[in-house]
């Protein structure tokens, strides 16, 4: 494994939070290792970045600060009007962590949850594991908190449990479709600030989190891998986070959970795609990067996805890094540009298909894709072979 500086500082950005700060804190205070003894206070600190509070936040922290074993910063700070959303708040939580790390004359890792959330015991410890094995960056797993999921009811619910069902699914035929060897199987698709952590280097390469008021968190890893890190989607750091409707972003997941809970079968996160397209995607994308990286068989790959032939080597020469250019050529394409969105009420079918799918894929292996698609085409997609 890779030498990771142990030492982390622990972003919270917190906006009027006195009612759920406490238990984030404290599931911070009892962080062990995979054997079970408690980290020690001197192995991370906490930075909770208090903006545009009106009620007792910092009267809180500082309260729970006497019992916790690890060293509690606060920074207290009234956002202009402009930057006074999710993003700009965990962007400027983020930043003071690196110059807290600058500070104290430690070079580490920056890792960030949510104010309404709670990580897993082990939840410091197993981003660093994974961080030792030579990524940049680890995206980590979030729950609901279990007693307020199932308050909202059991429609609510079983929506949950069939969109967890599918997500799974799919973030297995990603990853056998188009494997990266930094992100392996098994994996998830998310990326949420509730559980981020990032080394020094690398967030500071990037210039930072990205300024935005949502999407932050999906936004810092797409920045990572545009600049050629790794990032790891790890089913072994955990976090819960709170299932609460009244949130502090508009827009954000409290609005999602609003929405979907007046209307079960409201739509699903746009990326949740059929299964056959997702598929078709992940194929190409993984043919796709075999291209780019060797440049061979452009013309081929070109005619394949109904693009102009003169599209990837003119993206060559503009020197678009690969996502550039493969979100260029998605969207050019007449065979990868219809994109579905799905429902609830779709996803039992979807979960069927998936299935199928990964019992082809598993069969095959992730390489031999000549047999992945005679299979699709047996299963009756109905659609052009492409890789």
């Amino acid at each position: 494994m890779a030498a990771v500086p142990a030492f982390s500082v622990v972003a919270i950005p917190a906006c009027n939070e006195a009612e759920r700060i406490g238990a984030c804190l404290a599931a911070l205070a009892v962080q062990r290792d995979r054997y079970g003894s408690p980290l020690s206070g001197d192995e991370f600190e906490v930075l909770v970045f208090a903006n545009n509070c009106t009620d007792d936040t910092v009267a809180v922290i500082a309260r729970l600060a006497e019992s916790i074993p690890h060293p509690v910063v606060v920074v207290e700070e009234r956002l202009p009007p402009e930057m006074s959303n999710a993003g700009w708040a965990r962007k400027r939580a983020m930043d003071l962590a690196v110059d807290r790390l600058v500070k104290i004359g430690k070079e580490g890792v920056v890792m960030t949850t949510d104010a309404d959330s709670c990580v897993s015991p082990t939840w410091v410890w197993s981003n660093l594991r994974e961080l030792a094995r030579g990524v940049d960056c680890v995206a980590g797993y979030v729950d609901a908190a279990p007693s307020e999921i199932v308050s909202l009811g059991r429609g609510f619910l079983r929506r949950g449990r069939l969109e967890d069902t599918y997500l799974t699914l799919v973030a297995e035929i990603v990853a056998r479709c188009d494997p990266r060897a930094h992100d392996p199987w098994p994996n998830h698709r998310v990326s949420s600030g509730a559980s981020l952590a990032v080394t020094v280097e690398a967030y500071r390469a990037i210039g930072g989190l990205p300024a935005r008021p949502l999407g932050e968190d999906a936004a810092l890893t797409a920045a990572l891998e545009e600049a050629g890190f790794k990032v790891r989607h790890s089913l072994d750091v955990t976090v819960q986070t709170s299932c609460r409707l009244s949130g502090r972003a508009t827009g954000g997941a409290a609005d999602t959970m609003q929405r979907r809970l007046s209307d079960l079968d409201a739509p699903c996160d746009d990326d949740l795609e059929p299964a056959l397209h997702l598929t078709r995607r992940a194929l190409v994308r993984s043919r796709f990067r075999t291209v780019w990286i060797g440049s061979r068989d452009e013309i081929d790959l070109a005619l394949r996805l109904g693009i102009s032939s003169d599209l990837i080597p003119r993206l060559r020469a503009e020197e678009a890094t690969f996502l550039e250019a493969w979100y260029a050529v998605s969207e050019a394409s007449p065979i990868l540009t219809p994109r579905r969105t799905l429902r609830p009420s779709d996803l039992r079918r979807e979960i069927v298909v998936a299935r199928s799918v990964l019992a082809a894929l598993r069969t095959d292996g992730p390489r031999t894709k000549a047999s992945q698609d005679d299979r699709l085409r047996r299963e009756g997609s109905g659609e052009t072979e492409l890789a």
